[in-house]
């Protein structure tokens, strides 16, 4: 991922934030590693201040409205009655969470030493379609490797399974190289990364690379370039070359609503490819880099304010979509049986 330091004209300190909710809890202990101060903040703490601190701040960097067709300033006038002089830092913490809640994005929190606003629709209400208990007792067993940050197994004496649970986690070119190599004679691989919630960019791109034949637009980048809710840069292209030892054979992505940030983009770019299928359900999405900053009174925030779209110019903020729709029933789950990887197994044993 690129890392921008931002500067504003409104004493705000800001920078890009490289992961999802998985920052959550260091953003509550302390400075994330991701982040830099630029300058110290105001000390200056009154409501009023800090709600229209952030309002703004958000109005002039934010990415997503006109797709998302947010009306900015009407919630301004919805939630800016609500800010009191004499009202409690809990108060005041409900009404700029409640208002950054409106802009549908997993990648927007406003952080205090209580509390940590956000909006998690993109996965709860839908089927979880995943159980780690299943999956390791009835599938993975005791005999599976760990090649960090890797689970895997060969089922079916043809099928090579890789399990990858996080974007944070750092991949070793060589550990790929071994696994590339062990399942060059397979009928397929399965990449299984579902409840991967993302990470590193960079990480998407090593792993990524191993699967193209080819230098291949995955997509492309745009930033915010202006205080307009449509100022942007021009389209940047992303491309992946080969590196390394690559796989040619035929390769299944699961993915549930859980896969989201560097995850959403990973699957994203694996649905380019001629020789890859995605089975289970859409991502969750998340397409834009985070930036963060802090408010006069101490509190952290970040949001999105940039957009990735894919070779042909289309959003993937609300997810990438299955190529083979899968739940795991509550049926099949109270069963030990978890259908998504089942599909997957039938589907490269065709």
């Amino acid at each position: 991922m690129t890392f921008l330091l931002i500067r504003t004209t409104m004493k705000t300190r800001f920078s890009w934030s490289c992961s999802p909710m998985v920052l959550l809890v260091s953003l509550v202990i302390g400075l994330s590693a991701c982040e830099q101060a630029l300058i110290k903040p105001n000390p200056a703490n009154k409501p009023v201040e800090n709600f229209d601190l952030l309002w703004k701040t958000v109005d002039e960097k934010y990415s997503y409205f006109t797709y998302k067709n947010i009306d900015w300033k009407a919630l301004y006038g919805k939630y800016r009655p609500r800010i009191k002089d004499d009202m409690s830092e809990e108060e005041l913490f409900r009404v700029m969470g409640d208002m950054l809640y409106e802009l549908k994005d997993g990648h927007v929190n406003l952080v205090s030493p209580f509390d940590v606003s956000r909006n998690w629709e993109w996965y709860l209400g839908y089927p979880a379609n995943f159980n780690e208990t299943i999956l390791e007792r009835n599938y993975l067993g005791s005999d599976y490797q760990i090649a960090r940050p890797f689970q895997t197994k060969l089922f079916n004496d043809s099928v090579g399974y890789i399990r990858y649970s996080s974007f944070l986690s750092l991949i070793s070119e060589e550990v790929l190289d071994r696994l590339i190599k062990k399942y060059a004679n397979t009928s397929g691989i399965i990449i299984d990364i579902r409840d991967n919630t993302g990470g590193a960019i960079a990480m998407v791109n090593v792993l990524a690379a191993r699967f193209v034949e080819k230098k291949t637009l995955m997509g492309y980048n745009r930033y915010k370039a202006g205080p307009g809710h449509n100022d942007f840069t021009k389209a940047y292209p992303k491309h992946l070359e080969p590196k390394g030892t690559s796989y040619k054979g035929k390769v299944v992505v699961l993915t549930n609503r859980k896969v989201y940030s560097a995850a959403n983009e990973f699957a994203a770019y694996m649905a380019e490819l001629p020789n890859v299928t995605l089975i289970g359900d859409q991502t969750g999405g998340g397409g834009g880099a985070p930036i963060s900053g802090e408010l006069m009174n101490g509190w952290t925030f970040r949001f999105s304010a940039n957009q990735l779209l894919n070779p042909r110019m289309e959003q993937i903020e609300f997810g990438v979509p299955a190529d083979i729709k899968v739940d795991i029933s509550p049926a099949d789950e109270a069963a030990g049986k978890d259908t998504i990887l089942e599909t997957a197994l039938q589907f490269l044993a065709q």
